[in-house]
């Protein structure tokens, strides 16, 4: 069975009539299950945390992530989102996830979520020290900061999310290669402890299409190097599109599960109620 459990409504409304765009994509690109991942930023419940991680001075960056925090943000509570969620489960096959960034204080996360019944839990690296990394608008920051720096930091944030027990799935590992800084130093004691840390956690990777038709990098996350590594720790996979939009849901999926057998890896993992089952690629 085909799946995809990374997406989200942000570009949008809780509105039936506009997402249900993203069913009729799933269907056209024959997808068996989707589920929807709605990022932490949609919920007011994890405001003070993303003033309490994010640079917000008077620097480039700061002036820019300001300005991100009071653009689309805070605009759904968790319990809308599950609200409207059943209202969907009622005529599609849907799961109801969330992706939730790297905070500090995962201890403040596992309050604000232990009251919800999650179908699965996505951890995801989107800050480096408080500088959201992934934001074209300020690139220019790479440059300040040693490559060696940014994959030890990404790293140690990785294996934050890991240890805090709280997740099923790391989003997208290694997307710091979209904008293409790309390291001419031997990365794999990186990839390596990544692996280790969500063995460790019994997580699962998500091989996601998203750096492929939206980043510079034109390549699917995780690159071949750490997927090699994944399948020698035998960890899970899922094949996600990191759809946005209604028409991006499922995109590229035939990709992904070429590119997730190309390393031996014979079907995904179907979640329900935090509970995940094998599922081959091929099963109709």
């Amino acid at each position: 069975m085909r799946t995809d459990y990374h997406m989200h409504f942000e570009k949008g409304s809780y509105d039936e009539n506009w997402v249900e765009g993203f069913f009729t994509a799933a269907k056209q690109r024959g997808l068996g299950e989707i589920g929807i991942s709605e990022h932490s930023h949609t919920f007011p419940e994890f405001k003070s945390l993303y003033y309490e991680d994010l640079v917000l001075d008077d620097s480039f960056i700061g002036k820019f992530q300001q300005q991100w925090l009071k653009s689309n943000k805070f605009k759904y509570t968790i319990d809308e989102y599950f609200a409207f969620m059943h209202k969907l489960q009622k005529k599609h096959n849907v799961k109801i996830g969330m992706e939730v960034c790297n905070f500090q204080d995962q201890g403040k996360v596992r309050d604000i979520l232990k009251d919800y019944d999650f179908d699965y839990l996505i951890g995801s690296v989107h800050f480096l020290h408080g500088w959201a990394y992934d934001s074209s608008e300020i690139k220019a920051e790479w440059d300040k900061h040693p490559l060696e720096d940014i994959y030890e930091w990404y790293t140690e944030e990785v294996e934050k999310l890991a240890d805090s027990g709280l997740y099923d799935v790391l989003g997208h590992p290694f997307n710091i290669r979209l904008f293409r800084y790309l390291p001419d130093f031997d990365v794999t004691p990186y990839l390596v402890r990544a692996a280790k840390a969500l063995k460790k956690a019994n997580m699962v990777v998500d091989v996601n299409t998203g750096t492929y038709y939206r980043y510079p990098i034109h390549e699917i996350s995780p690159y071949p190097d750490f997927m090699k590594i994944a399948a020698k720790y035998e960890l899970p996979i899922i094949t996600t599109s990191d759809a946005h939009k209604p028409e991006d849901c499922g995109n590229y999926n035939q990709m992904a599960v070429d590119y997730a057998k190309s390393f031996g890896y014979t079907g995904t993992v179907r979640f329900d109620k935090r509970q995940r089952t094998f599922t081959s690629f091929d099963l109709e």
